[in-house]
Protein backbone atom coordinates (compact mmCIF):
# COMPACT_ATOMS: atom_id res chain seq x y z
CA UNK A 1 0.00 0.00 0.00
CA UNK A 2 1.02 3.45 -0.78
CA UNK A 3 -0.05 4.47 2.58
CA UNK A 4 3.01 2.28 4.39
CA UNK A 5 5.67 4.55 2.13
CA UNK A 6 4.39 7.72 3.78
CA UNK A 7 4.86 6.40 7.21
CA UNK A 8 7.95 7.01 8.70
CA UNK A 9 10.58 5.00 8.54
CA UNK A 10 11.35 5.41 12.40
CA UNK A 11 8.11 4.29 13.10
CA UNK A 12 8.81 1.47 11.85
CA UNK A 13 11.49 0.57 13.79
CA UNK A 14 9.88 1.75 17.03
CA UNK A 15 7.10 -1.35 16.16
CA UNK A 16 10.18 -3.87 15.63
CA UNK A 17 11.71 -2.70 19.20
CA UNK A 18 8.21 -3.16 20.44
CA UNK A 19 7.21 -6.44 19.04
CA UNK A 20 10.67 -7.61 19.87
CA UNK A 21 9.55 -6.86 23.28
CA UNK A 22 5.94 -8.78 23.27
CA UNK A 23 4.14 -5.82 23.03
CA UNK A 24 2.03 -4.20 19.95
CA UNK A 25 2.25 -1.08 18.39
CA UNK A 26 0.07 0.59 16.15
CA UNK A 27 0.06 4.54 14.39
CA UNK A 28 -3.29 6.00 15.04
CA UNK A 29 -5.90 8.53 15.11
CA UNK A 30 -5.18 12.08 13.40
CA UNK A 31 -1.54 10.54 12.38
CA UNK A 32 -3.08 8.22 10.07
CA UNK A 33 -6.23 10.46 8.59
CA UNK A 34 -3.15 13.05 8.01
CA UNK A 35 -0.87 10.56 6.21
CA UNK A 36 -4.14 10.03 3.65
CA UNK A 37 -4.86 13.71 3.34
CA UNK A 38 -1.08 14.29 2.84
CA UNK A 39 -0.58 16.82 5.43
CA UNK A 40 1.66 14.03 7.90
CA UNK A 41 4.01 16.19 9.78
CA UNK A 42 6.67 15.55 12.31
CA UNK A 43 4.22 14.76 15.47
CA UNK A 44 2.51 11.32 15.40
CA UNK A 45 0.50 9.80 17.53
CA UNK A 46 1.05 5.67 18.81
CA UNK A 47 -1.31 3.21 20.86
CA UNK A 48 -0.02 0.30 22.54
CA UNK A 49 -1.23 -2.08 24.85
CA UNK A 50 2.20 -1.44 27.14
CA UNK A 51 1.39 0.40 30.55
CA UNK A 52 3.21 3.82 30.37
CA UNK A 53 5.86 2.44 33.13
CA UNK A 54 6.58 -0.76 30.45
CA UNK A 55 6.87 2.20 27.19
CA UNK A 56 8.93 4.10 29.17
CA UNK A 57 11.29 1.00 30.03
CA UNK A 58 10.77 0.10 26.32
CA UNK A 59 12.09 3.54 24.48
CA UNK A 60 14.61 4.71 27.06
CA UNK A 61 17.69 3.09 25.17
CA UNK A 62 16.23 4.23 22.24
CA UNK A 63 15.33 7.68 22.25
CA UNK A 64 17.04 10.67 21.73
CA UNK A 65 14.69 11.96 25.00
CA UNK A 66 11.31 11.13 27.01
CA UNK A 67 9.30 12.99 28.63
CA UNK A 68 6.15 12.09 30.74
CA UNK A 69 3.92 15.50 31.43
CA UNK A 70 1.06 13.13 30.40
CA UNK A 71 1.95 9.86 31.69
CA UNK A 72 -1.20 10.49 34.55
CA UNK A 73 -3.32 10.07 30.91
CA UNK A 74 -1.45 7.23 30.41
CA UNK A 75 0.98 9.21 27.38
CA UNK A 76 4.66 9.91 27.19
CA UNK A 77 6.23 11.73 24.95
CA UNK A 78 9.56 10.38 22.38
CA UNK A 79 11.89 12.43 20.34
CA UNK A 80 13.91 10.59 17.98
CA UNK A 81 16.10 12.18 14.81
CA UNK A 82 13.29 14.77 14.01
CA UNK A 83 9.79 13.37 15.26
CA UNK A 84 7.91 13.59 18.33
CA UNK A 85 6.44 10.51 19.02
CA UNK A 86 3.31 10.40 21.69
CA UNK A 87 2.74 6.76 22.33
CA UNK A 88 -0.94 6.11 24.39
CA UNK A 89 -1.68 3.03 25.95
CA UNK A 90 -4.95 1.74 24.81
CA UNK A 91 -7.18 3.07 26.90
CA UNK A 92 -11.02 5.17 27.03
CA UNK A 93 -12.07 7.99 28.44
CA UNK A 94 -15.06 9.40 30.64
CA UNK A 95 -16.48 12.11 32.57
CA UNK A 96 -18.34 11.54 35.09
CA UNK A 97 -21.37 13.91 35.53
CA UNK A 98 -20.26 15.91 38.13
CA UNK A 99 -16.32 16.04 37.36
CA UNK A 100 -14.28 18.21 34.56
CA UNK A 101 -11.90 15.63 34.64
CA UNK A 102 -12.00 12.58 32.44
CA UNK A 103 -11.32 9.24 33.85
CA UNK A 104 -8.72 6.90 32.27
CA UNK A 105 -9.30 3.29 31.84
CA UNK A 106 -6.33 1.22 30.43
CA UNK A 107 -7.56 -1.98 27.50
CA UNK A 108 -5.53 -4.68 26.20
CA UNK A 109 -7.35 -4.47 22.50
CA UNK A 110 -6.95 -2.09 19.47
CA UNK A 111 -9.92 -2.43 18.63
CA UNK A 112 -11.65 -2.01 21.57
CA UNK A 113 -9.30 1.16 21.54
CA UNK A 114 -10.66 2.92 18.25
CA UNK A 115 -14.19 1.82 19.37
CA UNK A 116 -13.77 4.99 21.96
CA UNK A 117 -12.00 7.61 19.06
CA UNK A 118 -14.19 10.48 18.62
CA UNK A 119 -14.70 10.47 14.77
CA UNK A 120 -14.93 7.23 12.39
CA UNK A 121 -11.58 9.37 10.31
CA UNK A 122 -10.02 9.57 13.56
CA UNK A 123 -10.69 5.89 14.32
CA UNK A 124 -8.15 3.99 11.59
CA UNK A 125 -4.50 2.87 13.17
CA UNK A 126 -1.76 0.82 10.74
CA UNK A 127 -0.03 -1.76 13.09
CA UNK A 128 3.81 -1.27 13.20
CA UNK A 129 5.82 -2.27 11.66
CA UNK A 130 3.65 -2.25 8.84
CA UNK A 131 4.30 -4.79 6.10
CA UNK A 132 0.77 -6.59 4.72
CA UNK A 133 -2.70 -4.96 3.52
CA UNK A 134 -4.20 -6.38 7.09
CA UNK A 135 -1.66 -4.03 9.24
CA UNK A 136 -4.55 -0.86 8.24
CA UNK A 137 -6.96 -1.54 10.64
CA UNK A 138 -10.41 0.26 10.08
CA UNK A 139 -13.38 -1.43 11.54
CA UNK A 140 -15.16 1.63 11.16
CA UNK A 141 -15.04 2.73 7.70
CA UNK A 142 -13.03 6.28 8.50
CA UNK A 143 -11.63 5.87 5.23
CA UNK A 144 -15.01 5.96 3.37
CA UNK A 145 -15.96 9.07 5.65
CA UNK A 146 -12.22 10.89 4.60
CA UNK A 147 -12.87 10.49 1.23
CA UNK A 148 -16.75 11.67 1.61
CA UNK A 149 -15.50 14.70 4.02
CA UNK A 150 -17.83 13.88 6.78
CA UNK A 151 -17.32 13.51 10.57
CA UNK A 152 -19.52 10.60 12.24
CA UNK A 153 -18.60 8.80 15.52
CA UNK A 154 -17.45 5.16 15.46
CA UNK A 155 -20.73 4.02 17.47
CA UNK A 156 -23.78 5.77 19.00
CA UNK A 157 -23.09 9.56 19.17
CA UNK A 158 -24.21 9.55 22.64
CA UNK A 159 -22.10 7.39 23.78
CA UNK A 160 -19.10 9.07 22.29
CA UNK A 161 -20.11 12.42 23.67
CA UNK A 162 -21.07 10.91 26.98
CA UNK A 163 -17.32 9.57 27.33
CA UNK A 164 -16.28 13.33 26.48
CA UNK A 165 -18.31 16.18 26.17
CA UNK A 166 -15.41 18.13 24.46
CA UNK A 167 -16.05 15.90 20.93
CA UNK A 168 -18.59 18.17 20.35
CA UNK A 169 -16.38 20.79 20.12
CA UNK A 170 -14.10 18.99 18.45
CA UNK A 171 -16.59 18.28 15.43
CA UNK A 172 -17.00 22.08 14.73
CA UNK A 173 -13.08 22.34 15.02
CA UNK A 174 -12.20 19.54 12.72
CA UNK A 175 -15.13 21.26 10.26
CA UNK A 176 -13.16 24.58 9.80
CA UNK A 177 -10.01 22.71 9.62
CA UNK A 178 -10.44 20.22 7.21
CA UNK A 179 -13.73 21.60 5.59
CA UNK A 180 -15.76 18.93 6.81
CA UNK A 181 -19.72 18.46 7.52
CA UNK A 182 -20.86 16.27 10.12
CA UNK A 183 -23.24 14.09 9.53
CA UNK A 184 -26.97 13.88 10.84
CA UNK A 185 -27.58 12.08 13.28
CA UNK A 186 -24.12 13.03 14.81
CA UNK A 187 -25.36 16.76 14.39
CA UNK A 188 -28.72 16.23 16.09
CA UNK A 189 -27.14 14.21 19.08
CA UNK A 190 -25.15 17.65 19.42
CA UNK A 191 -28.04 19.88 19.45
CA UNK A 192 -29.66 17.47 21.94
CA UNK A 193 -26.54 17.06 24.55
CA UNK A 194 -25.06 20.71 23.66
CA UNK A 195 -25.64 22.05 27.25
CA UNK A 196 -23.63 18.82 28.59
CA UNK A 197 -20.34 20.91 26.99
CA UNK A 198 -20.58 22.80 30.36
CA UNK A 199 -18.62 20.32 32.16
CA UNK A 200 -15.77 20.05 30.22
CA UNK A 201 -12.92 22.97 31.50
CA UNK A 202 -12.47 26.23 30.29
CA UNK A 203 -8.86 25.76 28.97
CA UNK A 204 -9.97 22.76 26.97
CA UNK A 205 -13.00 24.45 25.46
CA UNK A 206 -10.41 27.61 24.94
CA UNK A 207 -8.07 25.45 23.03
CA UNK A 208 -10.55 23.84 20.32
CA UNK A 209 -12.34 27.52 19.97
CA UNK A 210 -8.80 28.82 19.36
CA UNK A 211 -7.75 26.10 16.93
CA UNK A 212 -11.35 26.26 14.96
CA UNK A 213 -10.81 30.55 14.36
CA UNK A 214 -7.46 29.49 12.97
CA UNK A 215 -8.74 27.02 10.89
CA UNK A 216 -8.69 26.87 6.78
CA UNK A 217 -12.84 27.05 7.10
CA UNK A 218 -13.46 29.00 10.58
CA UNK A 219 -16.89 29.75 8.94
CA UNK A 220 -18.34 26.42 8.69
CA UNK A 221 -17.11 25.53 12.31
CA UNK A 222 -18.81 29.02 14.15
CA UNK A 223 -21.66 27.99 12.05
CA UNK A 224 -22.39 24.38 13.16
CA UNK A 225 -21.43 25.85 16.48
CA UNK A 226 -24.41 28.26 16.51
CA UNK A 227 -26.75 25.90 14.50
CA UNK A 228 -25.93 23.53 17.15
CA UNK A 229 -26.85 25.15 20.03
CA UNK A 230 -22.98 25.05 21.23
CA UNK A 231 -22.05 28.94 20.98
CA UNK A 232 -24.84 29.23 23.37
CA UNK A 233 -22.77 27.53 25.91
CA UNK A 234 -19.27 28.24 24.96
CA UNK A 235 -19.03 31.92 23.33
CA UNK A 236 -23.16 33.13 23.70
CA UNK A 237 -22.05 36.13 22.41
CA UNK A 238 -22.04 35.09 18.74
CA UNK A 239 -25.91 33.85 18.47
CA UNK A 240 -26.89 36.91 19.96
CA UNK A 241 -25.37 38.66 17.01
CA UNK A 242 -28.13 36.59 14.60
CA UNK A 243 -31.36 38.84 16.17
CA UNK A 244 -29.37 42.25 15.40
CA UNK A 245 -30.33 43.81 11.92
CA UNK A 246 -27.38 46.49 11.40
CA UNK A 247 -27.47 50.30 11.39
CA UNK A 248 -27.29 50.09 7.59
CA UNK A 249 -29.56 47.16 6.84
CA UNK A 250 -26.59 46.03 4.98
CA UNK A 251 -26.96 42.23 5.93
CA UNK A 252 -29.63 40.15 7.57
CA UNK A 253 -28.38 40.40 10.64
CA UNK A 254 -25.25 41.07 12.35
CA UNK A 255 -23.99 37.51 12.89
CA UNK A 256 -23.62 37.21 9.10
CA UNK A 257 -21.90 40.43 9.13
CA UNK A 258 -19.51 39.31 11.51
CA UNK A 259 -18.61 36.27 9.38
CA UNK A 260 -17.74 38.40 6.48
CA UNK A 261 -15.56 40.53 8.54
CA UNK A 262 -13.77 37.33 9.80
CA UNK A 263 -13.17 36.02 6.26
CA UNK A 264 -12.20 39.30 4.93
CA UNK A 265 -9.81 40.05 7.77
CA UNK A 266 -8.51 36.43 6.67
CA UNK A 267 -7.96 37.41 3.41
CA UNK A 268 -5.51 40.39 3.92
CA UNK A 269 -3.48 37.86 6.36
CA UNK A 270 0.13 37.79 5.06
CA UNK A 271 2.22 34.67 6.68
CA UNK A 272 -0.28 32.46 7.86
CA UNK A 273 -3.59 32.33 10.91
CA UNK A 274 -3.30 35.75 12.61
CA UNK A 275 -4.90 34.51 16.36
CA UNK A 276 -5.20 38.47 17.69
CA UNK A 277 -6.60 39.82 14.61
CA UNK A 278 -9.25 36.79 13.79
CA UNK A 279 -10.42 36.92 17.49
CA UNK A 280 -11.25 40.66 17.14
CA UNK A 281 -12.80 40.27 14.20
CA UNK A 282 -15.06 38.04 15.34
CA UNK A 283 -15.89 40.01 18.29
CA UNK A 284 -15.66 43.33 17.09
CA UNK A 285 -19.35 44.03 16.98
CA UNK A 286 -20.57 41.71 20.26
CA UNK A 287 -21.51 44.98 22.29
CA UNK A 288 -24.38 45.74 19.48
CA UNK A 289 -27.06 43.80 20.99
CA UNK A 290 -26.51 45.42 24.57
CA UNK A 291 -26.28 49.25 22.81
CA UNK A 292 -29.21 48.71 20.23
CA UNK A 293 -31.43 52.10 19.92
CA UNK A 294 -34.41 52.31 17.79
CA UNK A 295 -34.10 56.08 16.62
CA UNK A 296 -37.26 58.07 14.55
CA UNK A 297 -37.56 56.97 11.67
CA UNK A 298 -36.94 53.37 11.63
CA UNK A 299 -33.06 53.75 11.92
CA UNK A 300 -31.22 51.67 14.40
CA UNK A 301 -28.05 52.63 15.97
CA UNK A 302 -25.74 51.35 18.48
CA UNK A 303 -23.66 53.96 19.76
CA UNK A 304 -20.37 53.33 21.92
CA UNK A 305 -21.14 49.68 20.96
CA UNK A 306 -17.19 49.47 20.39
CA UNK A 307 -16.62 50.37 23.96
CA UNK A 308 -19.04 48.11 25.20
CA UNK A 309 -17.80 45.12 23.04
CA UNK A 310 -14.19 45.75 24.19
CA UNK A 311 -15.01 44.87 27.57
CA UNK A 312 -17.24 41.92 26.84
CA UNK A 313 -14.25 40.61 24.54
CA UNK A 314 -12.19 40.60 27.52
CA UNK A 315 -14.43 39.34 30.27
CA UNK A 316 -15.25 36.47 27.47
CA UNK A 317 -11.39 35.68 26.84
CA UNK A 318 -10.39 36.03 30.28
CA UNK A 319 -12.83 33.60 31.33
CA UNK A 320 -11.80 30.94 28.54
CA UNK A 321 -7.93 31.25 29.87
CA UNK A 322 -6.61 32.84 26.74
CA UNK A 323 -3.19 34.65 27.99
CA UNK A 324 -3.52 37.89 28.89
CA UNK A 325 -1.58 39.79 25.84
CA UNK A 326 -3.82 38.16 23.68
CA UNK A 327 -6.78 39.40 26.01
CA UNK A 328 -5.49 42.71 25.84
CA UNK A 329 -4.66 42.97 22.18
CA UNK A 330 -8.01 41.42 20.64
CA UNK A 331 -10.01 44.17 23.32
CA UNK A 332 -7.97 46.96 22.53
CA UNK A 333 -8.74 46.35 18.92
CA UNK A 334 -12.32 45.81 19.22
CA UNK A 335 -12.24 49.58 21.03
CA UNK A 336 -10.35 50.36 18.34
CA UNK A 337 -11.88 49.27 15.29
CA UNK A 338 -14.80 52.37 14.43
CA UNK A 339 -11.80 55.16 14.85
CA UNK A 340 -11.14 55.52 11.47
CA UNK A 341 -14.67 56.63 11.14
CA UNK A 342 -13.92 59.77 12.37
CA UNK A 343 -11.73 60.61 10.00
CA UNK A 344 -14.43 61.74 7.31
CA UNK A 345 -12.76 62.45 4.04
CA UNK A 346 -9.54 63.63 5.76
CA UNK A 347 -10.39 66.55 7.98
CA UNK A 348 -8.13 65.05 10.85
CA UNK A 349 -5.18 66.99 12.18
CA UNK A 350 -1.84 65.61 12.33
CA UNK A 351 -2.51 65.40 16.14
CA UNK A 352 -5.01 63.23 15.18
CA UNK A 353 -3.13 60.92 13.27
CA UNK A 354 -0.53 60.82 15.30
CA UNK A 355 -2.91 59.82 18.25
CA UNK A 356 -4.40 57.17 16.05
CA UNK A 357 -0.58 55.91 15.92
CA UNK A 358 -0.36 56.13 19.51
CA UNK A 359 -3.35 54.55 20.31
CA UNK A 360 -2.85 51.44 17.94
CA UNK A 361 0.91 51.43 19.43
CA UNK A 362 1.81 48.01 17.91
CA UNK A 363 -1.87 46.89 16.77
CA UNK A 364 -1.55 49.33 13.93
CA UNK A 365 -0.96 46.68 10.96
CA UNK A 366 -3.57 44.67 12.50
CA UNK A 367 -5.63 47.83 12.94
CA UNK A 368 -5.72 48.74 9.49
CA UNK A 369 -6.24 45.36 8.66
CA UNK A 370 -9.67 45.35 10.69
CA UNK A 371 -11.21 48.29 9.95
CA UNK A 372 -10.63 47.59 6.29
CA UNK A 373 -12.37 44.16 6.96
CA UNK A 374 -15.00 46.03 8.06
CA UNK A 375 -16.38 47.34 5.34
CA UNK A 376 -19.11 44.97 3.64
CA UNK A 377 -21.35 47.38 1.82
CA UNK A 378 -22.40 46.36 -1.88
CA UNK A 379 -22.81 49.31 -2.45
CA UNK A 380 -19.24 49.23 -4.67
CA UNK A 381 -18.87 53.36 -5.00
CA UNK A 382 -19.35 53.45 -1.27
CA UNK A 383 -16.89 50.47 -1.18
CA UNK A 384 -14.08 52.10 -3.45
CA UNK A 385 -14.68 55.19 -1.82
CA UNK A 386 -13.80 54.07 1.70
CA UNK A 387 -10.72 52.10 0.71
CA UNK A 388 -9.37 55.34 -0.91
CA UNK A 389 -9.83 57.02 2.36
CA UNK A 390 -8.28 54.97 4.21
CA UNK A 391 -5.27 54.59 1.83
CA UNK A 392 -4.90 58.45 2.29
CA UNK A 393 -4.74 58.18 5.83
CA UNK A 394 -2.07 55.33 5.54
CA UNK A 395 -0.01 57.80 3.45
CA UNK A 396 -0.31 60.29 5.89
CA UNK A 397 0.93 57.94 8.92
CA UNK A 398 3.54 56.71 6.70
CA UNK A 399 5.06 60.48 5.69
CA UNK A 400 4.58 61.15 9.89
CA UNK A 401 6.59 58.28 10.48
CA UNK A 402 9.27 58.83 8.90
CA UNK A 403 9.83 62.87 10.19
CA UNK A 404 9.03 61.83 13.68
CA UNK A 405 9.12 57.77 14.11
CA UNK A 406 5.47 57.94 15.44
CA UNK A 407 5.29 54.42 16.61
CA UNK A 408 7.98 55.41 19.51
CA UNK A 409 6.51 59.04 20.28
CA UNK A 410 7.30 60.85 23.80
CA UNK A 411 7.87 64.00 25.27
CA UNK A 412 10.64 66.03 24.18
CA UNK A 413 11.60 65.91 28.27
CA UNK A 414 12.31 62.60 30.37
CA UNK A 415 10.84 62.22 33.85
CA UNK A 416 14.57 63.52 35.27
CA UNK A 417 14.25 66.79 33.36
CA UNK A 418 11.47 67.36 34.29
CA UNK A 419 12.20 66.84 37.64
CA UNK A 420 15.63 68.80 37.12
CA UNK A 421 13.94 71.90 35.35
CA UNK A 422 10.99 71.93 38.05
CA UNK A 423 13.11 71.18 41.24
CA UNK A 424 10.86 68.42 42.62
CA UNK A 425 11.34 64.54 43.18
CA UNK A 426 9.57 61.52 41.97
CA UNK A 427 6.01 61.26 42.88
CA UNK A 428 2.24 62.35 41.24
CA UNK A 429 3.64 65.66 39.76
CA UNK A 430 5.92 64.28 37.67
CA UNK A 431 3.27 61.92 36.13
CA UNK A 432 1.08 64.57 35.65
CA UNK A 433 4.17 67.09 33.81
CA UNK A 434 4.65 64.43 31.51
CA UNK A 435 0.92 63.76 30.24
CA UNK A 436 0.78 67.78 29.99
CA UNK A 437 4.34 67.25 27.36
CA UNK A 438 3.20 63.77 25.75
CA UNK A 439 -0.47 65.65 24.69
CA UNK A 440 1.69 68.99 23.14
CA UNK A 441 3.98 66.17 21.57
CA UNK A 442 1.02 65.02 20.14
CA UNK A 443 -0.59 68.48 19.45
CA UNK A 444 2.52 70.11 17.59
CA UNK A 445 4.72 67.53 16.86
CA UNK A 446 8.82 68.13 17.66
CA UNK A 447 9.31 72.02 18.60
CA UNK A 448 12.51 71.68 20.47
CA UNK A 449 13.75 70.57 24.11
CA UNK A 450 14.29 74.63 24.36
CA UNK A 451 10.41 74.85 23.45
CA UNK A 452 9.25 72.07 25.83
CA UNK A 453 10.70 73.65 29.19
CA UNK A 454 9.60 76.78 28.29
CA UNK A 455 5.87 75.43 27.61
CA UNK A 456 7.10 72.76 30.90
CA UNK A 457 7.95 75.96 32.74
CA UNK A 458 4.42 78.16 32.17
CA UNK A 459 2.53 74.39 32.77
CA UNK A 460 3.98 74.38 36.05
CA UNK A 461 2.91 78.01 36.97
CA UNK A 462 -0.46 77.37 35.90
CA UNK A 463 -0.28 74.57 38.31
CA UNK A 464 0.58 76.57 40.93
CA UNK A 465 3.94 74.66 41.59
Amino acid sequence: MDLFRRISPIAGELGEIFAAKGHELALVGGSVRDVFLGRAGNDLDLTTDARPERVLEIVRDWADSVWTIGIDFGTVGVRKGGLLLEITTYRSEAYDPKSRKPEVAYGDDLGEDLSRRDFAVNAMAVRLPAREPADFVDPYGGLADLAAKVLRTPGPPERSFDDDPLRMLRAARFAAQLGFSIDPPTFEAVKRMAERIEIVSAERIQAELDKLIQGAHPRRGLTLLVDSGLAAHVLPELPKLRLEIDEHHRHKDVYEHTLIVLEQAIALEESGPDRVLRWAALLHDIGKPKTRRHEPGGRVSFHHHEVVGAQMAKKRLSELKFPKDVVADVARLVELHLRFHGYGTGEWTDSAVRRYVRDAGHLLDRLHKLTRADCTTRNKRKALALSRTYDHLEERIARLAEEEELAKIRPELDGNEIQRILGIGPGPVVGKAYKFLLDMRLDKGLIGKDAAEEALRAWAESQGL
